[in-house]
């Protein structure tokens, strides 16, 4: 068949599927236009999913008349300068959008009308239908200098695409949701959305910055994130690392709440989700998804954002400078967060009280609230017997309410049950960062003084201003993987020799890239080198895997290689055995302990980082401030 030159509708409608695929990449577009042009305020209209009728304003520096036709026109654009020689550089990208095809793409599939107006000027509007480019008019314009763009009808010049849209709900949320995405990246702009004539988003502008940045956060993701986030700013070797990370117990069941940006642009990155994931693999379980809004910086020469013809990806030069530098600066933070736990917790443990309705059986007090009932022996037996072990056992020492404590209160007593405790479980003695001066008062350190155990399992701790119950299993499961760890780190992952070596075959890419981190993969005990081309020889094991699939383990070491650039197949089977060891090591529930013993094990998880959740990111313990207690009772 012979060569033909396609005609310029038909090649503008191809550009159009692959920058326009639905209505959200329209507004996209669209919208980051706007930001490139230095809107400080952008609103979005959108009916019927966006289909029927897209706006977006703004108040940028706007077009003139002379602009309007250019606009339209494919690969001209205003955001790529030549420099002195002439030559056009793809390489320092600084805009948001910088091909010059989404004005003509949208234009090419739908009706388009561009009105614009710079300060001083008068306002002028362009219409393009299915490609066909219409004359520049004047028209009015609300604001003294800015652009306003409506698509309407889209893709009715393509109607085959209009059979693969979802629906009109879906199309809605995926507005929303860039919307979102536009706002945390640049929060010095006011952003307004309205779907079908309804208010959806207000985002007033916030001051540039981290505190800015945090307030426009919370204004989306909820106050919640802003209560449980962490501050995270780095920066190593001109790459710079920001933005607010959950705390572990602050988790999802998916990957939906990860926003990351690359220089103002919101991406979605494997690399950037990988190394998230690598940075949380130790507190949370493989189930369980941290929330982060992470902000890389860096010269442009270092990422290509031309890799994908909707700029939703990237490709760094350096990658494994970018995903060190977001693991490093995620474990800062997390251990800089020390024991503490996020705030929904307690929000979800104040939710499990539930006062039964007023009326609703027999026996209720006054408030809807049924008054405790005094065991069959009476009110006096009550009273001076306490409830019981069925309900708590108040420990020896501890009945009364102490108001101080001696430093030999933190040293375990000479019976045999307290000495074999503290050889298993190592918590005879405070730490000695923690060891009281003579008279200190424990009420006043951040966990509090133990007051009791209930049900053999929970240690209940009284605050200056509230009260802590403990799991004792889950907290001291994490102190002895803390403690294991560290161990670990100081003397090196122990390695088994293999009686015969063992052979496994893989991709020559694969292989090639496993051998070229067996530095990295002995430092975690996993010895090995290349054999012949597809194939690597396995001769030592990490000892604490005890008898593994070699085979299995090296390809899933590949896989990951391949897709996040560092082995978390094998990091996450070290730790899996570390957290089953630290389980099987650590304090059961239903054993008691004594005053000391629990004292020490609160004094210890102040001490540790990440005594907050246990080694699946499940809490450790449960904060009550009084106020919160003084409402479940209607003090408040």
């Amino acid at each position: 068949m012979p060569i033909r030159r396609l005609p310029l509708e038909t090649v503008n409608r191809i550009a159009a599927g692959e920058v326009v695929e639905r209505p959200a990449s329209a507004v996209k577009e669209l919208v980051e236009n706007a930001l490139d042009a230095g809107a400080l305020r952008v609103e979005v209209q959108a009916d019927q999913g966006g289909l029927t009728r897209i706006l977006v304003a703004d108040d940028g520096c706007g077009l003139s008349a002379e602009d309007l036709p250019i606009a339209v026109e494919r690969h001209a654009t205003s955001k790529l300068v030549p420099d002195a020689d002439g030559e056009w550089d793809l390489l320092h990208i600084s805009t948001l959008g910088f091909r010059g095809e989404a004005l003509p793409s949208i234009g090419s599939v739908a009706r388009l009308t561009l009105t614009g107006r710079v300060a001083g000027g008068d306002a002028h509007a362009l219409t393009v239908e299915g490609g066909a480019v219409g004359r520049v008019q004047p028209a009015a314009f609300p604001g003294a200098h800015g652009a306003r763009v409506e698509v309407r009808d889209l893709f009715y010049a393509t109607p085959a695409r209009l059979k693969f849209m979802k629906s009109e709900r879906a199309e809605a949320m995926a507005i929303t949701e860039e919307i979102k995405r536009q706002a945390m990246a640049h929060e010095a702009t006011a952003f307004a959305l309205d779907i079908d004539g309804r208010r959806v988003l207000r985002l007033p502008a916030e001051e540039a910055g981290a505190r800015g940045r945090l307030k426009r956060l919370a204004g989306i993701l909820g106050r919640e994130f802003e209560d449980n986030a962490l501050l995270i700013d780095q920066e190593r070797e001109g790459v710079r690392l920001s933005g607010y990370a959950g705390l572990p117990t602050y988790s999802r069941g998916n990957a939906g709440h990860q926003y990351l940006f690359v220089n103002g642009r919101p991406v979605r990155d494997r690399l950037l989700q990988g190394a998230l994931r690598a940075a949380y693999a130790d507190y949370l379980a493989r189930d369980r998804h941290p929330t982060a809004a992470l902000y890389v910086e860096l010269d442009p020469t270092f990422v290509d954002v031309n890799v994908h013809p909707a700029k939703a990806e990237v490709r760094f030069r350096d990658p494994s400078l970018v995903r060190g530098l977001i693991i490093g600066a995620l474990r800062h933070a997390l251990a800089g967060a020390g024991h503490r736990a996020s705030t929904t917790v307690a929000a979800s443990a104040l939710g499990g009280f539930r006062p039964e309705t007023l009326g609703s059986a027999p026996g209720m007090g006054a408030g809807g609230y049924r008054p405790a009932q005094p065991p069959a022996a009476g009110f006096s037996a009550w009273r001076e017997g306490g409830w019981g072990q069925a309900t708590a056992q108040v420990l020896p020492g501890l009945s009364e309410v102490s108001a101080r404590v001696e430093p030999a209160a933190w040293t375990a007593p000479a019976h045999g049950g307290t000495a074999a405790f503290a050889g298993e479980a190592g918590l005879a003695e405070a730490p000695a960062a923690y060891q009281p001066a003579p008279m200190v008062d424990p009420i006043d350190f951040p966990l509090g003084a133990a007051r009791a155990q209930v049900h053999e399992t929970y240690i209940v701790a009284q605050t200056r201003d509230g009260m802590v119950i403990v799991d004792q299993h889950a907290a001291h499961e994490r102190l002895v993987y803390e403690r294991m760890k560290v161990e670990m780190a100081g003397g090196g992952v122990a390695r088994q020799a293999l009686l015969l070596p063992e052979v496994v075959e893989l991709d020559p890419a694969e292989a090639e890239r496993v051998a070229g981190r067996a530095e990295e993969l002995a430092a975690l005990g996993l010895v090995l080198e290349s054999f012949g081309s597809g194939a690597v020889l396995v001769r030592e094991t990490p000892a604490l895997l005890g008898e593994t699939d070699v085979a299995g383990l090296v390809r899933d070491i590949a896989d990951d290689l391949a897709e996040n650039g560092a082995a978390l197949a094998l990091e996450e089977r070290l730790a899996e055995v570390c957290g089953t060891m630290a389980c099987h090591g650590s304090v059961r529930a239903g054993r008691r302990l004594t005053g000391a013993e629990m004292n020490a094990l609160l004094r210890q998880m102040e001490a540790t980082p990440h005594s907050g959740q246990c080694n699946h990111g499940r809490p450790t313990y449960v904060e009550l401030k009084l106020a919160d207690i003084e409402r479940l009772f209607g003090r408040r």
